[in-house]
């Protein structure tokens, strides 16, 4: 039976953006800012204005505070640079996000280990950074910022420049909280875009296989017959032999890649077999395309 990819409805984007902030809220709230780990981001800055502020105002300037503060010329900036339409649904992510460590009390969840933090806080808030670009929204802070930058230095890419303002923050953490908190800050950024990127890419990971073999007709028989899975053939020539030959190309689960090789192998122990991740697969078999109310788009 095909899986069959639907069209979000427009209300659930929303509902992704309340859910993704809120779990960015708590990884914030309740895992980096205890143990002082500052991960990048306006969140990251406003967890070092807290602590030197500390001294001046009982217990320092609060992150929904500085967070809000922070993104409020930003988005003046990007509504006169990019217009209304471009940070509508960013403008709601970064108010929700602020809203939601207004309300979530302060309270340390990985109770001072550093390295819970950084795996907890990571996954935590991977996963709602995952649902609020799931939504096609943002939170503002350094990506934003990034966007503006980019309008003007256009021969930088968004990704770099995200990369460097992140980067200055955690050298600034660094100083503040010192090395240790900086190093677990990475592998929490580390864990944090995984998982972000999982969400986005989708978890249905498939394998794609090129089969170089003498007996390829034999070969794709029994993977059209056994798997009843599809198999394309590519007219190579080899550039040493100077031969043309068949090469054999089909994408299959991971399960059934198992079944590939074992058919490569009883038919031709001499072939040349490269395997590789296909993340994300459309077309018959697979996720088929379907529409808002889940009628058919396109029929493979």
């Amino acid at each position: 039976m095909q899986n069959v990819l639907y069209q979000k409805p427009g209300w659930l984007d929303y509902v992704l953006i309340v859910i993704g902030t809120g779990l960015i809220a708590v990884s914030i709230q309740c895992v980096f800012d205890p143990v002082r780990l500052v991960t990048g981001g306006f969140t990251g800055l406003a967890i070092i204005v807290k602590e030197v502020t500390g001294t001046v105002i009982p217990g320092g300037v609060p992150l929904w505070l500085t967070n809000l503060l922070l993104n409020i010329p930003v988005f003046i900036a990007a509504l006169r640079i990019k217009g209304r339409d471009y940070i509508r649904r960013t403008l709601l992510g970064t108010f929700l996000l602020s809203a939601w460590l207004y309300v979530i009390p302060s309270m340390d969840l990985t109770e001072g280990d550093f390295i819970l933090a950084a795996v907890f806080g990571g996954l935590i808030g991977g996963a709602g950074m995952g649902l609020v670009l799931l939504a096609k929204a943002a939170t503002g802070g350094t990506d934003l910022m990034a966007t503006l930058i980019q309008h003007y230095l256009r021969h930088y890419s968004i990704v770099q420049l995200i990369q460097l303002l992140d980067g200055g923050i955690v050298l600034l953490g660094c100083f503040v909280f010192g090395m240790r908190a900086a190093l677990y800050a990475i592998v929490a950024i580390f864990i944090m875009s995984k998982v972000s990127d999982a969400l986005m890419e989708g978890f249905k990971f498939s394998k794609a296989a090129f089969i170089i073999t003498d007996r390829y007709e034999e070969v794709a028989q029994k993977i059209l017959g056994e798997l009843d899975r599809g198999v394309t053939g590519l007219l190579a020539k080899g550039m040493y032999s100077g031969t043309e030959k068949w090469m054999l190309y089909c994408v299959v689960s991971k399960k059934e890649i198992v079944r590939v090789k074992e058919i490569v192998a009883e038919a031709d122990s001499k072939a040349f077999v490269i395997v590789s991740d296909a993340r994300e697969v459309l077309g018959e078999g697979f996720l088929e395309y379907a529409g808002e109310n889940g009628e058919e788009m396109h029929k493979f």
